[in-house]
């Protein structure tokens, strides 16, 4: 027996959408985005870009360049056979210092502690000794050494060579070069073979991979990225240090630029000579090491 009069409500239950129970709120009001505003970098700017305007327009109208002298001996013989001086200069420097830096780098790394000590103490001496004071040593080296022989250990000799005909101006020009890139240079493929992580050459060796096909196949590719950039500083840097063999007469761009306006008297366009060629040479060296770097940048993550 029902204890009410209502009767059992057949219809289904159905649950109400939640737009119709919430009601919408009010749409915020539109907010308004200021962009940050620096005034002192737009001023910063404006003084850089009339430095730079003036400086140019005095490049154009100071008759004391003499741009119309400079024009004249820019692509001169003298100048050329300069420039030619100056790039064998930097290229011997570069290839003897990097054969022997890469020697001296894996001294270094050895286990062996005499070998260690020796490339430590050669890297220590000639990165001590200024460059012109090497250069003017290897120059005079016959003042100490009338000739050098090939034999026996503090025994006889089988061959000699006169050190005078053996080291001339040119040859102690790249000695001198070359030895004290190489102390550099050293250190340069020291840090990017230390760069390359040790489990890489564990997992290699692991691997059953001899030790020589590590280093060409695993490390040297993975380390030259790092190798690379200060190597190509230090090739520029040889490139606009080979100013200094100028003290020995030896004819390379800033000796004959010198020798030009000792005679003629315009020392302004012809050292602007010197600098454009140290400029457009230094220009290229860094498009070759743009894509040296891209071509050994390849599966990198960056």
């Amino acid at each position: 027996m029902a204890l009410t009069s209502d009767p059992p409500s057949t219809a289904p239950l159905t649950k109400e959408p939640a737009a119709a129970v919430t009601a919408t709120p009010p749409a915020p009001a539109e907010l308004v985005v200021v962009p940050v505003r620096h005034p002192w970098r737009w001023v910063a700017v404006a003084a850089t870009a009339i430095l730079l305007v003036q400086f140019a327009h005095g490049l154009v109208t100071n008759p004391g360049w003499e741009w119309d002298v400079f024009a004249a001996f820019f692509t001169t013989e003298t100048i050329l056979q300069a420039v030619w001086v100056t790039l064998q200069l930097t290229f011997y420097g570069t290839a003897l210092g990097f054969a022997i830096g890469i020697v001296l780098a894996f001294m270094r790394l050895s286990a062996n502690p005499f070998l260690r000590s020796v490339a430590f103490g050669y890297i220590w001496a000639f990165r001590s000794i200024p460059l012109i004071v090497q250069l003017l040593f290897w120059f005079n080296l016959a003042y100490l050494y009338k000739e050098l022989s090939i034999g026996i250990p503090f025994g006889p000799s089988f061959l000699s060579f006169d050190t005078m005909g053996l080291v001339g101006e040119m040859s102690a020009a790249v000695l001198g070069l070359a030895l004290h890139q190489a102390a550099y240079a050293a250190e340069i493929v020291r840090g990017g073979v230390l760069a390359v992580d040790e489990g890489q050459t564990e997992a290699a060796a692991s691997l059953g991979i001899p030790k020589l096909r590590q280093l060409r196949r695993i490390v040297l590719p993975q380390a030259m990225r790092s190798i690379l950039p200060n190597a190509a500083n230090e090739i520029i840097s040889l490139f606009k240090g080979t100013s200094i063999v100028s003290v020995m007469a030896i004819g390379e761009l800033f000796y004959q630029v010198q020798v030009v306006y000792g005679r003629n008297g315009r020392v302004v366009p012809l050292l602007m000579v010197a600098t454009a060629w140290y400029v457009l040479l230094t220009t290229a060296l860094s498009v070759v090491q743009h894509y040296v770097e891209r071509h050994y940048a390849k599966g990198s993550a960056r």
